[in-house]
């Protein structure tokens, strides 16, 4: 069977076998990314899945615009705060007084990010039980609706939560800078032109950005670092 012809039976979250295929596809349709994976060698995309879906966005909220030292320094004291992470939840998150959420150093706008997310949660608008079942563009609008959740963000829980597998954060600085470098651009490429060029990808455009990410010397297992610009709901 044409690879081309794969997505009607991929699952909703990438499988080992998948991957594997992925790699095949991107081999054959894109012979300078090809080059990349063959340097790299087996995609191992990291899995959040030891954190429950409300814990993944609360670290995605801790995480934005800071270092991954500082960004797991302060994860951890707020999962102290809750009681650890299995007892990360909207309602024990709720019932952290914003002065500890402040000590232990989490950012105004971010305390009020979490709250946001903690409410929204508690009180069902954003249903985070759903999100397996729903489309990518569905669990986007789910995960941006929350303050401070932008669609960089979205993306980020789609691969690295939900393993989706036909992802492309075209706003991500390491996808523009090691597109660049790859495929020996003049200039950053835009947007646009990442989509262009992610049509031969398709349908594992998340396999692509990981061997990409992976390209600039990142370690395996690490998250991308940052959106091209800071978010904003």
């Amino acid at each position: 069977m044409d690879d081309l012809n794969i997505p009607t039976a991929i699952a909703m979250r990438l499988t080992d076998e998948d991957v594997e295929r992925a790699r095949r596809h991107l081999m054959r349709k894109d012979p300078r990314l090809g080059v990349l994976i063959r340097k790299v060698g087996r995609c191992r995309l990291p899995d959040s899945r030891s954190l429950s879906p409300f814990g993944a966005l609360v670290r995605a909220i801790l995480a934005q615009q800071l270092s991954n030292k500082a960004a797991a320094t302060i994860h951890q004291r707020v999962l102290e705060l809750v009681g650890g992470r299995d007892a990360m939840t909207a309602a024990a998150l709720l019932a952290v007084p914003p002065d500890a959420l402040r000590a232990a150093g989490v950012s105004r706008p971010k305390v009020s990010y979490l709250c946001d997310l903690a409410e929204r949660v508690a009180d069902g608008r954003l249903d985070l039980d759903t999100l397996e079942e729903q489309s990518d563009e569905e669990v986007i609008a789910a995960i941006t609706a929350v303050r401070g959740l932008g669609r960089w963000s979205a993306e980020m829980f789609l691969m690295f939560r939900l393993h989706r597998p036909d992802v492309l954060p075209v706003g991500d600085l390491g996808i523009v800078n090691a597109v660049k470098r790859a495929y020996r651009l003049r200039k950053k490429p835009t947007p646009d032109r990442l989509r262009r060029m992610g049509e031969a990808w398709k349908p594992y455009r998340s396999v692509a950005s990981w061997y990409l990410w992976r390209s600039l010397g990142g370690l395996p297992g690490q998250t991308p670092a940052a959106p091209l610009k800071k978010e904003t709901s």
